[in-house]
């Protein structure tokens, strides 16, 4: 009878959930599942960083709304993975991490990569980890991983994998592989809900809808659109929440951080329907500066967890988005919006257009660049195909200044993390979803400089992406706030003067430029798009340029004069 490895019974069953890229880096631990990735012809992206492995599973996820896989070896192969594992359960992406282990028979053996618990450490930071401790059981457990980290809400899955249940030999025969490998259908509001949701938004005069992350994962576009096109509700967005209503949509009005100023000039929102976005960092807590504290909020979420984390609901729905939207839509009557909903709707996306006139009216045209004025011109010429990713702390802030909301999933930055450094891994993740979009990666110099050896991974592996760095020769946001909390004279280890990125590029076999003069920017993002392989531009940008949501946190008026 024909023998299989326990690596490549992980690697069948992956193939047969419909799995087709893993991102990586090899170890000894895992070599049998480098060797089924290449026997059945799954695309393994190896990678320079396990860091990077694991951000480039989460972009991967994010963009293509499908699942991500990291495949990182024991001891360090682990620990260099813990970042991407906690930043995908902060921001709720399906990821499924795969770790190989010392062998079982060498626990307590100071043997090499081992003496840590790895399940222990990733039970935090994870919807489930778990330690596969039996050969012929690999099937069962990867179905029960699959369909707990695509379940709502979803996020990442840890499965540890020893050295011996990876190279163990078993009968093919005597294993039969799962049917059930997803997460099967997702739950619906309950018609009272249903009924009372419509009667709050009917009551109100100024209502509006918030969607975010479990929006866009639920497959909520064309309900939302249905539902504010009987309606008339503006629609505002967090990140990932971003073009879930396309920006041309007369309901679109842009990030929810742009409805500052509308939440503070008398254009107070009365109720606010939201879906799938938690409160927290992307609705100024519970303050009300952004979610009026006297608006009555229907709060739709499949983690009941989140149901009235900081404001107490009118109404708390445990249940899908596109599932509450689509009875919602169901249970309205036909109509179309009446006249003072138009207003209000047109009022809000008119209070988002008036902001970019505004910031494009402060952006001087000198060099060093203003990068509202850097990030505007990347937009122009980056066409309307592209899928774009920032990083970095003030830079990705200026970009949601300028970015467009075409489609949903196509801008990803970072997020409750926090974390600098991920956006090259998150970049490389969306390409290798779609290969046929342009994918751009705005990023700041303090950020890039985490994974630069990336260019290498690209290049190997055919992944065009267009790095395009803010170059202020800072850390921008900690040296700005030095600046204010401790005093210009106490600026101290936040410079970084020495920046030839993009020859660093070029030496991985990229393409790369230096900009300084604002006109030169677009024609140096077509051609590195025109190049048809990895790009690195060089922008040297302000850096006394503060960006809107900088100046908020630092007391400031957000469209105040630098």
């Amino acid at each position: 009878m024909a023998k299989i490895t326990g690596g490549e019974l992980l690697v069948r069953v992956l193939r047969k959930a419909g799995v087709d890229t893993i991102f990586g880096l090899h170890g000894a631990h895992i070599e049998t599942v480098f060797q089924s990735c290449a026997d059945h012809g799954l695309e393994l992206i190896d990678t320079r960083h396990e860091a990077a492995a694991g951000h480039a599973a989460e972009g991967y996820a994010r963009a293509s709304g499908k699942l991500g896989v990291a495949l990182v070896t024991a001891g360090g192969g682990f620990t260099n993975a813990v970042t991407p594992i906690a930043n995908a359960f902060l921001d709720r992406t399906p990821v499924l991490f795969i770790t190989g282990s010392g062998a079982m028979a060498d626990d307590e053996t100071n043997t090499l990569q081992a003496g840590i618990d790895q399940v222990a450490l990733a039970k935090p930071i994870t919807k489930w980890a778990h330690q596969v401790t039996v050969t012929a059981n690999i099937p069962r457990l990867v179905a029960q991983a699959l369909r707990i980290a695509m379940s709502g809400p979803r996020g990442p899955v840890l499965l540890d994998f020893p050295w011996n249940i990876l190279t163990q030999e078993i009968d093919q025969d005597a294993i039969a592989l799962p049917d059930a490998l997803d997460a099967g259908l997702p739950a619906a509001p309950s018609p009272q809900a249903v009924a009372r949701a419509i009667t709050i938004l009917e009551a109100a005069e100024r209502p509006i809808i918030v969607v975010g992350s479990e929006a866009v994962r639920s497959g909520a576009a064309s309900a939302l659109r249905a539902f504010v096109d009987r309606t008339g509700i503006p629609v505002f967005s967090d990140y990932e929440g971003h073009g879930l209503l396309p920006d041309e949509h007369p309901a679109a009005a842009g990030l929810i951080q742009g409805a500052h100023g509308l939440m503070l000039d008398g254009k107070r929102a009365d109720a606010a329907l939201m879906l799938g976005v938690r409160f927290g960092l992307y609705t100024a807590g519970g303050s009300g500066r952004l979610i009026p504290e006297d608006a009555a909020v229907i709060q739709v979420d499949q983690d009941a967890r989140e149901l009235g984390r900081l404001r107490d609901p009118a109404l708390a729905v445990s249940a899908d988005s596109a599932q509450m939207l689509a009875a919602l839509v169901e249970a309205l009557a036909a109509g179309a919006p009446s006249d003072a909903r138009i207003a209000w709707r047109d009022a809000a996306r008119d209070h988002a257009r008036a902001r970019r006139i505004a910031l494009d009216g402060l952006a001087h045209d000198r060099s060093p660049i203003h990068p509202f004025r850097a990030a505007s011109s990347i937009v122009e010429a980056s066409g309307e195909r592209a899928d774009y990713v920032a990083d970095g702390a003030e830079c990705y802030h200026w970009f949601t200044e300028v970015v467009p909301g075409r489609r949903p999933a196509t801008f990803l930055t970072h997020s409750f993390l926090g974390s600098m450094g991920i956006g090259i891994g998150l970049a490389m993740g969306a390409q290798a979803a779609d290969r046929t979009r342009p994918v751009i990666l705005v990023t700041g110099d303090g950020a890039f400089g985490y994974s630069v050896a990336e260019f290498d991974t690209m290049f190997r592996h055919r992944l065009p992406v267009v790095v395009i760095i803010m170059n202020n020769r800072n850390w921008g946001a900690t040296r700005h706030f030095q600046e204010v909390f401790s005093g210009p004279n106490r600026v101290t280890g936040t410079q970084l003067e020495n920046g030839d990125y993009h020859d660093a590029a070029a030496a991985f076999g990229a393409f790369g430029c230096y900009i300084d003069q604002p006109a030169d920017v677009a024609a140096a993002v077509r051609s590195a798009i025109a190049s048809g392989g990895p790009a690195c531009i060089n922008i040297r940008v302000d850096f006394d340029a503060v960006p809107p949501e900088a100046k908020i946190m630092l007391g400031r008026d957000p469209l105040s004069a630098d």
